[in-house]
Formats: C-alpha cells, structure tokens, sequence
C-alpha cells in the first residue's frame, strides 16, 4: 500500500494510477480529517489517522515528556523512576477506604479558626474574587454575625482583616464557591485504609443557595437551620449506629445505579436517607425535628454531593506526595482560575484561566449570564467519578447537555489519560469495566485529552444563584507547567 500524505495536489495524486496493481492507491490520511474529502473525490480508498504531534508541537514539553516516559527497562530512567512512584500513588489513590464518622463544626476541627473564610479552587483574593464567590463571602459574613448589613459585609470583606484561604490547604473541598466558616457544621469523613481525613460542608439544595452566591434571608435561616438542627440531628443518628459509613461501598452502589456522584446523586442520596433513617428515628431527636430532617435529605437529590467530594478528597490526599509521581491529586476552580495539584509536586497550584462550561440553561438565561467554572467538585473527577463516570449515568445528559452517546465517549476518552481502572467503581454500560481512575499529567500532555468535568453553572452577577449545568474541560496549560515542573525535578 502506497501511503500518501495530506497536501494541497492530494485530489490528482489519488487520481493516479499505480503501475504495478493498475488501480488507485490506498491512502492512509493523518492529521486533518478535512483532507479525506478530496481523496475521495478521486475515488481512492482512504483510512484516516487521528493524530497530533505530541505536546502540541511544542519542542521544548516535547523533550521533558520524552524524559519522564523514555525507556522503563532502565530502572534507573527518569521514566521508569515515575512510573514506579505513579504505581504506588494509585494504589494509595484506589485502596483507601472513606468513612463518614462525625460532624464537627469548623472552628472545633481547626483550633484558631476565627475570622477566616474558607473557598473553592487555588487561591485569590478579594479583589480578584468573581460574583458568586464575593456573594457567598458576604452571605457567610453575615451568618457568623461579623456584619449586620450587607454594606458592613462589603467593607469588612475588602478590609484586609479576614483571612481567605483555599479548601484544600485545610484538607477540605466545598461545592461552587465552596464557602466555609467557623460556625458551620462539616462532615468529617476518614480513610479507614490510611491516616487521611477530609471536611466538607452539608449540602443546602439547590437554586438560590450560598455556595451559588445568593445571601438573602431564607438562605441565611437555611445555613442556621443546618447547623441548629440538621447537624445535630444526623450526628445523633451516627452515633445511634454505633460504627461509621462506609462511602466507597456507597459509592460503588450508587455508580451501578444511575449516579456519577457530582450532578447526579440520586441514588447516593437514597442509599444514604436508607443508611440513616432508622437510626435517626431510634435516636433521641425531637420527632417532628427527625421528620424535618428526613423530609430535607427526600427532597435535595444533591444531598449525597458534599459527601462523594469529601470522599474523593480522603482518598486523594492518601495519594498525594508520592516523590516523582506524575498523578494529579486536585483540580479546582475559583471562578477566575483553575487550578490542579500534582501528587510529586508537594502543594504548589499550576493555574489557568477558569473556562465558560457549555450546557443547558434555566428558562431566561444564557451564557452571556453565566461565571466561568466554579468549585471544587471537580475533586469528584480526578477520583475517577463525576465525568469520568458519565457513562453509567446517562440521565445526566438531560441537566448538563448532549447525548448518551456523547456519556459514552467521555468516559472512554478518560481511559486514555488515566493510569489505572478503579477496581470498586465499576460501569455496567461498559461491561463493568473499572471507572477511569488516576489523571497523569503526561498523558494529558502527550495526547492532548484535556479532562472533562460536568458542572453546575453560577449566574457571574453574586445574589442570583444557579442557572444551569454542563461540561467543561480542564485547561491543559495546567498540565504542560506541571510537567515542564516535574521534569526539571526529575532532572535534578
């Protein structure tokens, strides 16, 4: 077979005859699907290659993933040393074992935690800080009591005197704005397989909610709601039970039943109602209180969602710091940046600028009004859930956009830059295949996959609240400055 390359003469070259079969060529096309069309019009059989030059093209993230992935028969190699920290950060990542075993405030979990604020994604600032971030900011202000006006809010917030620190730095992950204060009740969820923990708060429903940016009254008396009842009560009820949830065995249910555990948590939410309910009603919880409270979870199909996020953090965090390990162990966004965290690269962020998701909007609403990626949900992704699992959750198509056929393609497209399959987490529409499990930064670069989250969607303007869902992709600048960054370490 002749192989003949995309050029501007392909249409007569495919019309040439070959003097030794005396028909038209084969051509195999690589590259750019656009230049089939022309050899067909000539007639001649064609195969098209989907191909890209590795790293983009670019010579210089070209040579260090050359470097981190040359030949692994020399034990010595950079990428054989990679290879074998990268085996022990997804064993780490796939054998811890998250459990729900309390819920403690915030300032008791993190002595000294007074006048800090807890956010989604890398750090910022408050001057930098977008709309629904600042609104959760002065929603929070006020619940704590610190402002009696939302003005008083605006000015304490832009004085200088509250500490804004990302969730992560405090092992810890919150939804959208991710807001956490030191009266609010966070879950505490522990790694029965290691010494991890992670904390995130309880999930309010949605629409006009706190993490989406909206302060009014009724979202205030809901936050009180969750830390004078709610907590208190579900607290009772794990202890009533005597021994802690286990959330990976939850979360292997709920994949298999329809979830993808970050915009759909239908069935984690009924698995965990079911885990509670009898417990809470055994406990000593004022009965109407206990009735509240069960009629709370039946009614918020998200309310799983704090929960899966806090779990994929647990069991992140036991994979992080592995020396040379190409494994990322955080992608989060700010509203402005995006940020990942690289499991060799101890706690620096490589950042980009956050991307418009592209989904379905609530009646009244386009892109025009809505705030690049938000959140640090996307915790859910780099587990090897929410995204990567869209193919056991075809439902999510109706709330973030496109077909189950497109569910299907995301999640194979994640085996393509992941190193491993989750062994608990299996896909019934891919013959209980592993869900795609561990992003390496190198293979991000190397095929240009870039990964794929499914998102809520913020109104950019703060006080509005959600209006939509979709999907985004992680911008891959993050991953070329982590590899360039991993290289020269590696070099050293």
């Amino acid at each position: 077979m002749r192989v003949i390359l995309p050029g501007p003469n392909m249409a007569s070259m495919a019309d040439t005859r070959d003097p030794l079969l005396g028909r038209a060529p084969a051509v195999v096309n690589v590259g750019l699907e656009m230049f089939t069309d022309a050899v067909r019009i000539g007639g001649a059989p064609v195969v098209h290659v989907d191909w890209q030059p590795p790293a983009r093209g670019d010579t210089d993230l070209a040579r260090a993933l050359a470097l981190l992935t040359e030949d692994a028969r020399d034990p010595d190699a950079p990428g054989a040393r990679v290879d074998r920290a990268n085996r022990d950060a997804l064993q780490r990542l796939i054998g811890a074992t998250p459990t729900l075993t309390g819920i403690r405030r915030a300032r008791d979990v993190w002595p000294g935690f007074d006048r800090t604020i807890l956010h989604a994604g890398p750090p910022i600032d408050w001057a930098r800080m977008c709309g629904p971030m600042r609104g959760a900011v002065l929603g929070a202000l006020l619940y704590e009591g610190w402002a009696s006006s939302e003005d008083e809010a605006q000015t304490l917030a832009a004085s200088g005197t509250i500490r804004f620190a990302p969730c992560h730095h405090f092992d810890a992950v919150g939804p959208m704005a991710g807001i956490i204060s030191p009266s609010m009740p966070l879950y505490v969820v522990e790694n029965a397989a290691g010494a991890t923990a992670a904390y995130s708060t309880l999930n309010e429903g949605l629409g006009k909610v706190l993490r989406y940016g909206a302060y009014a009254t009724e979202v205030l008396e809901r936050l009180r709601w969750i830390e004078r009842v709610l907590a208190p009560g579900l607290a009772r009820a794990l202890g009533e039970l005597g021994a802690p949830i286990d959330l990976k065995s939850l979360i292997a249910r709920a994949i298999q039943m329809g979830d993808d555990l970050h915009n759909r948590n239908v069935a984690g939410t009924s698995l965990l109602h079911r885990a509670l309910a009898a417990a809470l009603v055994r406990s000593d919880v004022d009965r109407k209180d206990a009735a509240t409270i069960l009629e709370f979870i039946d009614g918020n199909n998200h309310f799983f969602l704090n929960l899966s996020m806090a779990a994929a953090k647990a069991a992140l965090t036991a994979a992080h710091g592995v020396a040379g390990s190409s494994l990322v162990t955080a992608m989060a966004r700010n509203g402005v940046d995006f940020g990942i965290r690289v499991s060799g690269l101890g706690d620096r962020w490589f950042t980009a600028p956050a991307a418009l998701p592209v989904g379905l909007y609530f009646a009244g609403y386009s892109d025009a009004d809505a705030n690049p990626d938000l959140g640090d949900s996307a915790i859910t992704e780099t587990a090897g859930t929410g995204g990567f699992v869209m193919a056991a959750a075809p439902a999510m198509v109706e709330f973030v956009g496109g077909t189950v056929d497109d569910a299907l393609r995301y999640t194979r497209e994640m085996y393509e830059i992941t190193l491993g399959e989750h062994p608990a987490y299996t896909l019934p529409s891919l013959g209980f295949r592993g869900a795609p499990v561990g992003i390496d930064v190198r293979r991000v670069v190397a095929s240009g996959i870039q990964p794929v989250i499914n998102t809520g969607i913020a109104h950019r303007l703060s006080g509005v609240g959600q209006i939509g869902a979709g999907v985004v992709r992680a911008p891959i600048a993050c991953f070329e400055q982590a590899l360039t960054t991993l290289a020269e370490s590696i070099a050293r």
